[in-house]
C-alpha cells in the first residue's frame, strides 16, 4: 500500500476521510467544506480510500488528496492508520465511515489527532442474529471512541443517542451545506427549460430504490392528465432500464427525460416549475435546498426529519406521504397552481450556505483553538 501524497507541512492541517468521491450527497458534502476549509487559510487533506468519483475532478488544486488504495473495511483500517502514523493532521473529520473505522485506526497508530465523525444516515438497531448483531455493537463501541460527532439533523442525533447511549447534547447537528448559485451557474441548457415551453417537473438523484423515481413517474402521469407538463429526472443508476421501461409502460415517453448525471444542477433547477424529492428515505436532502437557492418551489415526501426540518414542517414546500403517487400527484399539481414566493425559499436556503456552516464546522473540529496555541499566522475572521 502506497500513500501518494507530498511531505507534510508543519502548519495544521485538517483531513476529512470520505471513501470515495462518487456521485452521492456526502461526497458532495465532503468536496464542498474541503473547498471552503482551504478558503479559510486550512491545510486541507481529502483523504480516498479510493481515488474514483465523478466528484474527483472538481477538486480544486488547493485540496490536497492522498489516495489510500484500500479497499474494503480492513484496508480503510490499515490505510487510514499508516496515513495518521505519517502526516499525524490536527483533526480528521470522518464522512460515511459508519462503522467509524477512523476511531480505531487513531487508538491504535497513538497519534494524537482528533476524530469528529459526520453521520449522515441512522445507525442500525441491535438484532438478536449474532451475525448482524456484531455490526452495531461495533458501531456502537466505536462511536463512544470518537472526539466529536456530528449530525446532518435532529432526527438523526436522536437516533445517534438512542443506539450509542452517548449523550444527546454531545452530539452536533450541523446541517449539509450547499454551494451558492451565481448568475452564470444559472444559464438555461436544455431545450425544455427555454422561455414559453411546458412546465417542468424535476426531480434529481441516483436512480436507485431508495430514491423511488417509479412513484414520480406514477404521480407525474397522474399530473400530466390534468396539466400539460414535462417530466425530467437528473442521475444515473442500476434502476434506469426498469424506470425506462416504466415510461413506455404508461406512454410517457415523449414527455419524460433522463440526461444523466450533470455536474451544475441548478439551470435544469432554475429553470424547471416544480421540484420533487420522491424518496423512501433520506437523511438530509440537499438537493431540496439547491433547488429552494434558485427559488424554485419543492414537493417531497416526508422520508426522514432533515426534510421536515428543512421545509419547517411544510412552512416551505409541501410534505406528503412516501410511496403514494395520487398524494404526491397532489403536491405537485397543488405547487404548479400556487408555487412559494422565490424569494422566500432563496432567502431560507441562504441558512444552509457553505459559508455559513464551514465556521460551524470550525468550532466543533476547534482548529481555531489549536492554532492560536501554535501561532500560526491563519485569519479567522
Amino acid at each position: 500500500m502506497t500513500l501518494k501524497f507530498e511531505q507534510r507541512s508543519q502548519n495544521t492541517r485538517i483531513a476529512i476521510f470520505v471513501p470515495s468521491l462518487a456521485i452521492g450527497g456526502a461526497q458532495r458534502v465532503a468536496l464542498n467544506l474541503a473547498h471552503a476549509l482551504a478558503d479559510q487559510g486550512f491545510n486541507v487533506d481529502l483523504v480516498l480510500q479510493e481515488a474514483v468519483g465523478a466528484f474527483l475532478r472538481q477538486v480544486e488544486a488547493r485540496v490536497r488528496i492522498v489516495n489510500l488504495e484500500s479497499p474494503g473495511i480492513v484496508g480503510r483500517f490499515y490505510g487510514l492508520k499508516q496515513y495518521f502514523q505519517r502526516e499525524q493532521p490536527t483533526v480528521l473529520l470522518s464522512i460515511l465511515d459508519n462503522i467509524n473505522v477512523a476511531s480505531f485506526a487513531k487508538h491504535l497508530s497513538g497519534v494524537s489527532t482528533r476524530v469528529i465523525v459526520s453521520l449522515h444516515i441512522n445507525l442500525p438497531e441491535p438484532v438478536e442474529d449474532l451475525k448482524t448483531w456484531i455490526k452495531p455493537l461495533l458501531i456502537r463501541y466505536s462511536y463512544r471512541l470518537a472526539d466529536g460527532i456530528v449530525a446532518v439533523s435532529h432526527g438523526v442525533a436522536e437516533n445517534i443517542a438512542s443506539i450509542t447511549g452517548i449523550a444527546l447534547q454531545q452530539i452536533h447537528v450541523i446541517p449539509n451545506p450547499i454551494t451558492m448559485p451565481s448568475l452564470e451557474s444559472n444559464k438555461v441548457s436544455h431545450p425544455w427549460l427555454e422561455p414559453g415551453q411546458l412546465p417542468v417537473v424535476l426531480g434529481a438523484g441516483r436512480l436507485v430504490k431508495d430514491k423511488d423515481f417509479a412513484t414520480l413517474i406514477r404521480a407525474f402521469a397522474i399530473v400530466r392528465q390534468q396539466l400539460p407538463c414535462r417530466l425530467m429526472i437528473l442521475g444515473d443508476g442500476e434502476q434506469r432500464p426498469e424506470l425506462e421501461a416504466l415510461i413506455h409502460q404508461l406512454g410517457i415517453d415523449a414527455c419524460v427525460a433522463l440526461p444523466g448525471f450533470v455536474e451544475n444542477p441548478y439551470p435544469y433547477m432554475a429553470g424547471a416549475s416544480v421540484f420533487v424529492l420522491s424518496s423512501l428515505i433520506e437523511a438530509f436532502g440537499n438537493v431540496i435546498v439547491e433547488s429552494m437557492a434558485v427559488g424554485t418551489p419543492v414537493v417531497a415526501t416526508n422520508c426522514g426529519s432533515g426534510l421536515t426540518e428543512i421545509l419547517e414542517a411544510g412552512k416551505y414546500g409541501r410534505l406528503v406521504a412516501i410511496a403514494n403517487p395520487n398524494e404526491l400527484a397532489e403536491g405537485i399539481l397543488a405547487t404548479l397552481r400556487d408555487p412559494l414566493n422565490a424569494e422566500l425559499l432563496k432567502q431560507r436556503a441562504k441558512a444552509f450556505a457553505i459559508e455559513q456552516i464551514v465556521h460551524q464546522y470550525v468550532q466543533v473540529l476547534d482548529v481555531s483553538a489549536q492554532q492560536r496555541a501554535k501561532k500560526q499566522l491563519v485569519d479567522y475572521r
